[in-house]
């Protein structure tokens, strides 16, 4: 029996120390592969950050995460911050090795005394091992978070493991790191906080969820107060700032406070359709992941100022026009505005709620641009030798034959305009007659070369305005207008730069010579009468004084409204209408519906702004036209009560009184003049485009080719004195410059409409 027992116990004893040697060996080679993994989990990977979207002033506008994330520098985090954390969280890490024996120890004799654990002991090291490990609380993740943190001391400095603490640590509302946490609590950064804001910080680490302002104030006002008296006790805030700083209350949380600036609880509280372009922008050229997660620093063009300005001029001009006609409630409005020099988009509208509806009507959006196309085709017209002074006549005349013919309508239509004329008053005949004499397809190409990319028609109604563009492309359009005839394309990124800085894009400006810049100067000449007397003038009523040009549109039914206006520094569009076309109120014409919103904004946009305009060019002139004959004027054209009759016995014209002629005397284009109306007006032309006949009406000493005698000069002196030079034998109708200019030719070129002209022209030697 003894024996037995004694066999027993031996077999016991063998069995217990063959047992505790195994666990031992499992122990060591657990130790060895954690130990391994330690040294590879150690790296302090990047973890998400957010993307951050700089306006055009350098400050940060918007962000994109999965994760509230921006990684800062221990050197722009506050000192205040820095003593707060290191007070409450690990007061010995700047002297042990990533375990701290005395504060493990303290914290499992509180733990023993209490029954339950109070709290751990873990260092900030730990805190960030653990970060990397899985979350179960178990022996074997104690103790790879012990390797782990043994290999992060051994590896990093302690400013940098601070560093990565710093910006790892989720602070609650979804902040993950001091810099969020700080822009979205305080809205200030990390580098600003004061010693109440870091203490509440430093407060949240322990338990975010239940800690946090916006959900037990009363518990984060205790445990802020005791980080402060930790602060105070370990010497890092004297008395009086640990008073002070006691004594302040919570940050007000009755709105979640923006990360960025101009943000609110669900973004930003203006610019969401700017953001939300640039997001897409971003999305096609670095996916998605990268945007949420990659912190891209993004510099753009936005404006925060201009974009506030151009939704208040949105939102407010459709509460009045709702406010008159309430079945127009769900009217929507866009607005587009530009640097013409560069391209770059300082405020975009897409709508007037972006909660309610994401799509954006400025990019998105075609609709037809009613008379705001007219100018694309007045410039192919200027293009190909009009000018503003040019006279349209038998605009009441159909277009096309039989079945085709068609004679547009409109509230501004008469039998003659001039080209300033017509375009002033937007009169629909003349410009469907100068789209003819252009062609379609000549149009289109001009209106492709200025910025419109969208599908036109093909249709002698382009001339109204029935092709559908989209704002921005109209607004880019009038780029050429205003910048010289340089169209300049829409940009809103300039540059992205990875969370390193490396810059990984850049977005040159990108210009295109639409047309010349005598034809922008003409064109912006004319568009300046719409504002100052014609479609425009509500711009000035609206308080905007600055010269500019622009154009109305209106479509059928007045589905839509629209303005587009410049001055040499900004271009802005503008959009009214209903989702589902329809009637946004009874004369809702562009000038009545868009032009008082443009007017508004323009007025704020550029209060700091001086009054300037475009120089003329050197082959711009302004000259006397006869308004009977549409010729050259000369001073006996200044006299409505004569006119040269073919009733000489000789056949040679003779002055007789207008009103003495009968029906059937011979006169050389005899026109009625509207009571009240000069015989004579004076407008501009590009030189080569000038009428080079004076007025044979008034003017009978016009030679065979219509160059005046020198007895008869008319009021046009800079083509006068080239037209003096007669044109030398076998010479084809060239006429030599004068010895102060002898590499400059004038030639005389019978034009398509019949008229003969006087180009200029450079000799190439």
């Amino acid at each position: 029996m003894r024996r037995g027992v004694i066999l027993t116990a031996v077999l016991a004893v063998a069995f217990v120390t063959w047992y505790a040697m195994a666990r031992t060996a499992l122990l060591a080679h657990s130790v060895i592969t954690e130990l391994d993994k330690a040294k590879a989990l150690a790296d302090l990977a990047p973890r998400p950050q957010a993307t951050i979207v700089f306006d055009r002033n350098g400050k940060p506008a918007f962000t994109f995460f999965a994760e509230q994330r921006i990684d800062v520098p221990i050197g722009q985090v506050s000192s205040h911050m820095i003593d707060a954390i290191v007070a409450v969280e690990d007061q010995r890490f700047y002297s042990h090795h990533g375990i701290d024996p005395i504060r493990i120890a303290g914290a499992a004799w509180r733990n023993f005394r209490a029954g339950r654990i109070l709290e751990g002991g873990s260092t900030i090291t730990q805190q960030l091992a653990r970060a990397s490990l899985s979350p179960e609380r178990t022996y074997d993740r104690k103790i790879r978070e012990l390797l782990l943190a043994a290999q992060i001391e051994q590896r990093y400095r302690k400013p940098q493991i601070l560093e990565e603490y710093l910006n790892t640590i989720y602070l609650g509302e979804g902040y993950y790191g001091v810099e969020a946490a700080s822009r979205g609590y305080f809205s200030k950064s990390a580098s600003d906080l004061q010693p109440h804001e870091a203490a509440l910080l430093a407060a949240l680490v322990r338990s975010p969820s239940t800690d946090a302002p916006c959900v037990g104030p009363a518990r984060a006002l205790k445990r802020r107060n005791l980080v402060l008296r930790l602060m105070r006790a370990q010497g890092r805030i004297t008395e009086e700032a640990f008073r002070v700083a006691s004594s302040t209350g919570l940050p007000d949380r009755g709105h979640k406070n923006p990360v960025v600036a101009g943000a609110s609880a669900d973004g930003p509280a203006s610019g969401l359709y700017f953001q939300e372009e640039i997001r897409r922008q971003l999305v096609s050229l670095f996916g998605n992941d990268k945007v949420l997660r990659g912190g891209l620093r993004v510099y753009s063009t936005y404006d925060p100022a201009m974009q506030r300005q151009a939704e208040s001029a949105v939102t407010t001009r459709i509460a009045e026009i709702v406010k008159m006609r309430p079945a127009a409630r769900a009217l929507q409005g866009s607005f587009v505005a530009m640097d013409p020099v560069t391209g770059d988009v300082r405020a975009l509208v897409g709508g007037r709620d972006f909660r309610a509806s994401s799509f954006n009507r400025a990019t998105q959006a075609r609709r037809q641009a009613g008379s705001a196309f007219k100018p694309i085709i007045y410039a192919a017209a200027l293009e190909r030798g009009y000018s503003p002074g040019t006279i349209l006549r038998h605009l009441d005349a159909p277009i096309g034959e039989g079945r085709d013919a068609w004679l547009p309508t409109g509230g501004h239509e008469q039998d003659e305009y001039t080209v300033r004329g017509a375009l002033k008053v937007s009169s629909n005949r003349a410009a469907a007659q100068l789209l003819q004499q252009v062609g379609v397809s000549t149009a289109v190409y001009y209106a492709h070369r200025l910025g419109i990319e969208s599908q036109l028609p093909m249709v002698p109604s382009l001339a109204l305005g029935t092709g559908e563009v989209t704002l921005l492309e109209l607004t880019t359009a009038y780029t050429a207008f205003a910048n010289h005839g340089t169209s300049a394309s829409p940009r809103l990124i300039t540059r992205v730069e990875d969370a390193a800085g490396m810059s990984i894009f850049t977005a040159g400006e990108r210009h295109a010579q639409a047309i010349s810049p005598t034809t922008a100067y003409l064109m912006s000449s004319m568009l300046a009468d719409v504002i100052a007397g014609g479609t425009g003038t509500a711009a000035r009523a609206a308080g905007f004084k600055l010269p500019a040009a622009g154009k109305t549109g209106t479509t059928d039914n007045y589905a839509d409204a629209w303005f587009v206006g410049y001055t040499p520094h900004l271009v802005a569009g503008i959009w009214f209408g209903l989702d589902q076309p329809a009637p946004i109120m009874r004369g809702g014409f562009g000038g009545v519906v868009a032009v008082p919103a443009w007017g508004r904004f323009m007025r704020a946009a550029t209060a700091s702004d001086k009054p300037d305009w475009y120089q003329m060019p050197g082959d711009v002139e302004k000259v006397a036209i006869c308004r009977r004959s549409g010729t050259r004027a000369t001073e006996a054209c200044r006299n409505p009560a004569e006119v040269y009759s073919m009733t000489g016995a000789d056949g040679s014209p003779q002055l007789v009184p207008a009103n003495a002629l009968s029906e059937h005397d011979d006169v050389r284009a005899v026109r009625a003049l509207a009571p009240g109306q000069s015989p004579v007006y004076e407008d501009l032309f590009a030189i080569g485009s000038v009428p080079n006949e004076p007025c044979a009406l008034h003017n009978p000493s016009a030679d065979n080719d219509g160059v005046a005698d020198a007895a008869t000069q008319s009021t046009t002196p800079t083509v006068d004195a080239w037209l003096q030079i007669p044109a030398p034998a076998g010479t084809s109708g060239k006429v030599s410059a004068p010895a102060a200019s002898t590499n400059i030719i004038l030639e005389r070129v019978l034009g398509s409409d019949g008229v003969l002209r006087v180009v200029m022209r450079q000799r190439r030697e």
